[in-house]
This record gives C-alpha cells, structure tokens and sequence, in this order.
C-alpha cells in the first residue's frame, strides 16, 4: 500500500467512544454501533464548533499493539470544546509524524480491507491515535474517499 508520511499538527475532537478489540472480530460490531449511534441519533449535529464537515473514526489508548484493547471514537475535530455536552468525550490527537494513506470506495468494505493489509506491513507505529477522515465528497457511502493516518514512533 502507497503511504506518504506527514506531519500534523494536534488537533481537538469531540464524539463517542467504546472500548472494543480486534479479538474475534468484536472490533466489527462494537465501530459498527458506535457509527450507527452517532449518525443516526443526531450526536454529529449537536457537536459545536467543527472545524469542518469531516468524520474522524478515532483509535487510541491502545494497550499494546493492535491485538490487544484500545478505545474507539466516532468524532469531529472542534476549534473549542467549551460547549461540550456531558454524553461526549474529547480527545486530542498528538501532534506528530504519521503514515497518511488514501483509500477509495465502501465505507465499510474499503476500511475493513485496509485495517487487513496494515495489521500485515511493518511500519514502525507508535500506537498512540490512529484515525479515518472521511472526505465526504460522495453523496454514496460505497464511493468514498478517507484519508487514513497512522501515528508512527519519532
């Protein structure tokens, strides 16, 4: 898989999170729900102050590698957190080096296969937040673009 690697600055989100594991695929249906419970009970529209339109799918607070426990967030980036309501959490992800890949197409299906593909290549990942942008340039969820970022070690 093509990469380039990038350097972000922190950014501030805003969303749900679940802790979930890779471990029998349970990681499936936990994101699963926590994307169907932020879409469709209206947590996107009461988060305040986005930056922009985009989605971020947020994994952090790995405990070890990809095999063990970390935290999912379906989130936002927001230029303040003041008006945060109780329900959500807020996350910062680090400024840092990171692994940025493109990818085109299902939302679930592209993703599912790109996590498959990575989990199997040796970049030198830090573990700390990896996360999904999705572009939303596509009306269609089978056709869209996500810019995916892996935080890589110093």
């Amino acid at each position: 898989m093509k990469y380039e690697i990038v350097t972000l600055n922190q950014k501030t989100v805003v969303g749900i999170i679940k802790q979930t594991t890779n471990e029998g695929g349970q990681c499936v249906k936990d994101i699963g729900e926590i994307w169907q419970n932020f879409i469709t009970t209206g947590i996107y529209e009461k988060i305040v102050e986005k930056v922009n339109h985009k989605v971020i799918g947020l994994y952090t607070d790995y405990q070890g590698d990809f095999t063990k426990p970390y935290d999912f967030i379906a989130c936002c980036e927001v230029m303040d957190d003041r008006m945060l309501d109780s329900f959500l959490t807020k996350k910062i992800i680090p400024k840092g080096k990171y692994a940025k890949f493109i990818i085109n197409g299902d939302v679930e299906k592209a993703v599912g296969q790109f996590w498959t593909k990575l989990w199997q290549m040796d970049l030198d990942r830090a573990y700390t937040c990896d996360f999904e942008e999705y572009q939303n340039n596509s009306q269609h969820m089978k056709n869209q673009e996500i810019h995916i970022y892996i935080s890589l070690k110093e």
